[in-house]
């Protein structure tokens, strides 16, 4: 679809992430030794929106935060990266959404996450945002909020004329009421082999197989399969792989963020299916192969 003004409203998470760096990740009742960390501001959520805004897109977040120092970064760290962060409210009783990540040598990493104030966000969040739903635009949703919050912001964008973009992470079982107002999943090969039950996902043919599985319920599916590519089906019968571009490898964390975040931008501009996930897949390897401090 096109629009005068290209538009992502992003609808979920935000995280103040703890960074943490090391040789191996730590087996059970292990404890490992690590060279560095460092605090990040993250979420899904946030990073897709970020990732948008820096696409050239207008950008704006729905997001809830605690009144705490966590808080107050990631609300900042939005308007810095010229995301709109006037509809990410403050909640009392409870904590912002953080995480932990540890990574090892090969820039591989686990996390955990505590959701926080993440959990409040629902229907009157979409109902104080409703100028951003208006004319349309692509809505980008993530599995770290609840089902029937996103629900909402999804019915909220498909009555105004736009498109929905879930990024089914992490995986968990999808609502009848969510699946059937979603028009792109974007998946890693994990979610999909969970989604898709019956592939294996350990090559971009496995990739496309998950993505085939899953067209039967969706109208467009990609899946991310790391450094082998990326596959896509649609539920018209169009199936393509583009393979991942060589680069050299720091780090995989928030590799799928960008990757959504850029892929919105190009759908925002009506861009076809293949030309978003080509610009998206190439925005990931830029990421994943640069360093970051923050």
């Amino acid at each position: 679809m096109t629009t005068a003004s290209p538009s992502v409203v992003v609808f979920g998470s935000l995280h103040y992430d703890i960074m943490v760096y090391g040789p191996a990740r730590p087996r059970k009742g292990e404890t490992v030794t690590g060279s560095s960390w460092h605090p990040k501001c993250g979420g899904k959520g946030g990073n897709q929106a970020l990732s948008a805004a820096r696409a050239g897109v207008s950008s704006h977040m729905i997001g809830a935060v605690a009144d705490d120092d966590f808080g107050r970064a990631l609300i900042d760290n939005l308007g810095l990266g010229n995301v709109d962060n006037r509809f990410v409210k403050t909640v009392a009783g409870v904590g912002s959404g953080m995480s932990v990540a540890i990574f090892d040598g090969q820039g591989d990493y686990g996390a955990v996450i505590v959701s926080g104030s993440n959990l409040a966000l629902g229907q009157s969040d979409v109902d104080a945002a409703k100028e951003v739903f208006a004319g349309g635009g692509i809505l980008v949703l993530q599995n770290e909020v609840p089902d029937l919050a996103n629900v909402a912001a999804a019915r909220a964008m498909k009555e105004a004329g736009g498109q929905v973009v879930l990024n089914a992470a992490p995986a968990r079982p999808l609502s009848d009421d969510l699946a059937q107002l979603v028009d792109v999943v974007v998946v890693n090969a994990i979610e999909a082999e969970q989604l898709a039950q019956g592939s294996v996902v350990d090559s971009l043919a496995g990739a496309l197989d998950a993505a085939t599985r899953l067209a039967e319920r969706f109208a467009v599916v990609v899946v991310t399969a790391g450094g082998e590519g990326v596959a896509c089906a649609t539920k018209n019968g169009e199936a393509f792989l583009i393979a991942a571009v060589k680069v050299e490898l720091v780090s995989t964390h928030g590799a799928g963020d960008e990757f959504t975040g850029v892929l919105a931008a190009e759908l925002a501009r009506g861009r076809e299916i293949r030309a978003a996930v080509d610009s998206a897949n190439r925005a990931a390897a830029v990421l994943v192969s640069t360093r970051r401090t923050r």
